[in-house]
């Protein structure tokens, strides 16, 4: 272990020891220094491989031309792939050649052009109930403006209008 002393005094040995190597490096107050090699524990959210049909197909022929043992392995340890990898991708090629093997869409599938049809058949039907229940709302109106204009537009007899003018 080196002399964290040593290391802060000498030059030629700060130079060659990498940050945060020398030992715990603090600042005056005690906190770690913003530098410092981040924790081996936490390490990075994993990412997934991804494949080029290219690639896979490289891959495969490789393996395929093999004839000697152990070449197979060799090449997978290699590529850092595994058996698996190559009984899949020989099901996909079988499947439907390079369209087999281009890799496909992560996560829920897009809707079908009948459920696309589907639902637009349901917007516009709400649409035209809608536009339907307007217009006999209208109609309902007019027939009451209707009523109404009959009643103040009709003749009245006398006696209809003396009952109903008020006696003072």
């Amino acid at each position: 272990m080196l002399d964290s002393s040593k290391l802060e005094t000498d030059p030629e040995i700060a130079r060659r020891v990498p940050q945060g190597a020398g030992g715990d490096r603090r600042d005056s107050a005690g906190a770690s220094s913003p530098r410092e090699v981040p924790d081996p524990e936490l390490a990075e959210r994993p990412r997934r491989r991804r494949f080029g049909a290219e690639y896979k197909l490289r891959v495969l022929r490789e393996a395929e031309a093999s004839t000697r043992k152990g070449e197979i392995g060799a090449m997978l340890r290699r590529e850092g792939l595994y058996t698996s990898h190559l009984t899949a991708w020989r099901k996909q090629r079988d499947a439907g050649a390079l369209a087999g093997l281009t890799p496909r869409k992560r996560g829920p599938r897009s809707p079908s052009p009948e459920q696309v049809e589907n639902e637009a058949l349901r917007r516009r039907l709400d649409r035209t109930e809608a536009e339907l229940e307007t217009a006999r709302r209208v109609i309902e109106v007019q027939g009451n403006v209707s009523a109404l204009l009959e009643d103040l537009l009709a003749p009245k007899s006398a006696t209809e209008t003396d009952a109903a003018t008020p006696k003072r």
